[in-house]
Parts: C-alpha cells; structure tokens; sequence
C-alpha cells in the first residue's frame, strides 16, 4: 500500500526537469557521476550532537577556532543551506537513516504517546524499515555506528544491528548518553562495565578508528557513523583540556552547569560549562585532524568520503551559553524550535577524488538527501517502497551544479511543547504554531533571501504566499497517532 492510501491525503510527487543546453554538458555530467560512482568511496559521517550553525570557524565563530574542521571545508564544499532533520535528537536521526522527512519517518519526536498494537515501543524502528545501513549492506558494505543511537534499546527492533549495522558501541538510550562518564557502555549486544572516571567520547571515537583500520587493511568499503554526543549537555571535556579553558575564562568559573539524567558520573556537576564547550569543541577538532592523517596513512583518503555536520542547532542546557558563543550565527532560535537556529546546521563534505577543493554552495538540502545520494555513491537503486523524499546530491557534489535537481518544499513537524510545522519553498518560509486557546494557529511567514533572520513577520502582507505554503505544509503531512500535531494547546 502506497503512502497516498495510507495517508488519505493527495501526496504531489515533485519531478525536477533539468533542462541541458548542450550534448557536451550532459556528456560532462554523466562523466561525473560515473567517475564518483566508479569505485565504491567509504563514507564516515560525523553527527554532532546539538552543534549550532555559528559553532565553527568556517560559519564564523570568532571565540575559539577549530581548524582541522575548517580544512575539511577548505579541502571540500561547505554548505549554507543545508537543514537537519529535526529540531531534537531522536527524529533527526530517524529522518537521516530513513531519508523521510518528519511528515513521514516513523520516530517524530523524543518522546511518544502510546504504543504500536503489538505492544512495541513507537520511539523504535521497525525491523522492515529501510535504512542507510542497509542500503550500504547490499551494496557489500561494512557499517559500523559509534556514539548514540537513540532510535530503539539492545532488545528491540530498534536494535542497530536489526537495522544493518555490523559493528555498534556507544549508547542505546538518549538519557543514557547525557553522560560522558557513564558506568556502561554497549559493545554490539554486551554491555561493558565502565568507571565512571572514562570520558567516553574518547573511547568511542577510538573504537570508530578501530573500525576504519580493520577495514581499510582488508580492501572492504566501510560506512562509519560517527553520532557523537558533542557539544550535547552536559559540558563535560577531558580535565586538562577543560582547566585550560578555565584559565581563559576564569570568569565562569563561579558557574556550574547541571544536567539530569540515569547512571550520570561526575560530570553531573560542571564547574565553568563555558570552558567545558570550549575544551570540548577543542579536543573533537583534534580528533578530526588525526583521523584524516590516519585517512592518508592508510591510503584510502583520496576515495573516502567525510561529512560532518548536526542534528539540529545550539542549546541551552547543562550551563551552555549559545549567546557568549553566538553558537547561531545570524539565525534567530534553538533546539525545540523550526525558526533557523533551530534546523539549519553546518554542513562539510570532503572527497579528494571528487569534490573539488574550497567550495561553497547555497543549494537548499537537507537530512532526507543523504540516503539517495549515497545509494547513487554505491551504485544501488532506492526501492520504491522506501517512499524516500530526499533527492541525490551526488551531481551538486561531483561539480555538475547545473544540472542538480532542486527541492520544490521542505518540510518538518515537531509535536512537543508549542507543537509546530514548518515548510520552505524556494525563499519563503512559514512556520504553523498548534492552535491557540482560541482555535487559531499563529502563523509566521519569512522571506529567507532578505531576512535568515526571521525578523519581520510577512503572513500579514503576502496571504496568498500563506495560502500556497499551508497547502505544501498539508501535502507533506500523514498524521500519525503517536506523533499528534493537533492534541492539546499551548
């Protein structure tokens, strides 16, 4: 059963026409994706965990720098448009391994109301569900994960080997990974004693190059999923890099950041969380430094992909200050909201044997892209039955920018607190509170190209703008019983 019939709802199915001007140009193109498909590239994709736009060097961050990021711009393209998933952890991952938008991938939210029929946890994929990992598997790929993964438990269908991943260790649950001192961690199905004194980022950042050796010895092309849980609460770093950063900001030191959560360690209690964001942004770039030299050593980096970027934008937990930082740049909102703080992210992709060095583009993308594009990479096609929203961005990467299928809509819901909706289409963006106590949704219109920074409120002067992105807004969305949009009021 297709989605329109499960929806009930008239899904308009968006086909770019890519106009050429002559045979050469499309002889380039087909040349293009034809070498970056040529051999099969390994791909490492590193997540941040809620990383604003205005965190790096390269986005503009002026109170600490971060090189070795900043090279992989240098060394590749860097993208200014480009949107998570969602505005939380949870669906923004679920949107990534699925390539559906949260109009349609089945995690919406951290938390969910009620469960499936069979009992089963609605914050869990399902063992039938289409995932990246399982796209690169048939395509005779290893997948290793490393950090959080936050969409189902060790004993679920969620579990990451149920979704393709070959190798995994990090943390099942979200609560969990608020720690960087836990007394656990999770090798594959066991469950690995800790001391609660190890900063575990380290650990699992050196279980993913563990990963990528193993591979790279035996000639198997690799997915690596790095989804760290920096610069996520609390703001923990390992301690001498922490009490440098104390000694340059030995004003906050009278601050002290707190963040709950189950089997938390020491870092419970953060003394100057500025300097821990500091330290903990210092020693991530570091490894993102040592990891492309280990690339070079083992001879696969000219054919390695490497993409870093966020689940969503900056937060304000744990003692974090995203307006010492300007963690959001010129973006107005954080985590929780579909303002651009809130969604649009840093995005850095790296390709020696493709991507041609010190790009820039403003072409609008966003998480549900991924996993067409890297079927396109492997040389796999995408089911139809995947029912992916996401489009290939592999002719944008291989320099054919031209010829680059472009969104016609962007679309995100987001059930929690003061439930929203948000579309983008082309420049104009709206964004759809919950009803109010009056019945009304409050309804908030920018024009992107004038304004990134959601200033001026343009639903009043442009109606027949709002009545265009509302019904985009309504096509993308099928309901879903554990995600409602509606239920309650602000």
């Amino acid at each position: 059963m297709n989605r329109k019939a499960k929806c009930f709802i008239n899904v308009v199915m968006v086909v770019g026409t890519i106009f050429l001007s002559t045979a050469a140009v499309l002889a380039q193109a087909v040349a293009g994706i034809e070498k970056a498909a040529a051999s099969k590239p390994n791909v490492i994709f590193i997540l941040c965990d809620d990383m604003g736009y205005g965190d790096l060097g390269c986005y503009g961050q002026k109170k600490l720098k971060t090189p070795n990021i900043d090279a992989l711009a240098k060394e590749g393209i860097r993208f200014t448009s480009h949107y998570s998933g969602s505005t939380v952890c949870a669906p923004s991952r679920s949107v990534l391994m699925t390539g559906q938008h949260t109009g349609h991938t089945p995690v919406r939210g951290n938390g969910a109301k009620g469960r499936r029929p069979d009992g089963s946890d609605p914050r869990a994929l399902q063992v039938g569900t289409y995932t990246i990992p399982k796209m690169f598997k048939k395509a005779g790929y290893q997948n290793g994960m490393f950090g959080k993964w936050g969409l189902g438990s060790d004993a679920d269908s969620g579990n990451s080997a149920k979704q393709g991943f070959d190798s995994f260790y990090g943390y099942y649950s979200q609560s969990h990974a608020h720690t960087y001192y836990p007394m656990y961690l999770w090798d594959n199905d066991k469950k690995v004693a800790m001391d609660g004194d190890t900063y575990s980022h380290d650990i699992i950042w050196g279980k993913g190059i563990d990963f990528i050796k193993k591979n790279a010895r035996s000639k198997t092309p690799f997915f690596c999923y790095y989804s760290i849980t920096v610069p996520h609460a609390s703001m923990s770093a390992p301690e001498k890099l922490h009490n440098k950063w104390r000694k340059v900001y030995p004003q906050f030191d009278k601050i002290v950041g707190k963040y709950g959560g189950k089997g938390m360690g020491k870092d419970r209690v953060v003394i100057n969380p500025i300097a821990g964001f500091a330290a903990m942004i210092e020693n991530l770039d570091n490894q993102v430094g040592s990891l492309i030299e280990e690339l070079k050593k083992l001879g696969i980096d000219k054919n390695t992909v490497v993409i870093f970027t966020s689940d969503n934008g900056a937060h304000h937990e744990g003692g974090h200050n995203p307006e010492f930082w300007d963690s959001n740049g010129p973006l107005r909102g954080l985590k929780r909201n579909l303002t651009e703080g809130g969604i649009r992210t840093p995005m850095i992709m790296r390709w020696p044997n493709v991507i041609e060095p010190g790009r820039q583009t403003d072409h609008i993308s966003a998480f549900w892209d991924f996993l067409p594009t890297f079927a396109e990479m492997a040389g796999e096609i995408v089911p139809e039955a995947a029912e992916v929203d996401g489009i290939s961005m592999l002719p944008l990467i291989s320099g054919d920018e031209k010829d680059q299928k472009e969104h016609k809509v962007l679309y995100w819901a987001f059930n929690e607190g003061r439930a929203k909706q948000a579309v983008r289409a082309g420049k104009w963006k709206l964004i759809r509170y919950r009803k109010n106590k009056t019945g009304q949704h409050d309804i908030h219109l920018y024009d992107l190209e004038n304004d990134i920074g959601e200033e001026k409120n343009l639903a009043d002067k442009f109606p027949e703008v709002v009545t265009k992105c509302i019904k985009l807004m309504d096509q993308q969305h099928c309901e879903s019983p554990y995600y409602p949009i509606e239920k309650g009021s602000r």
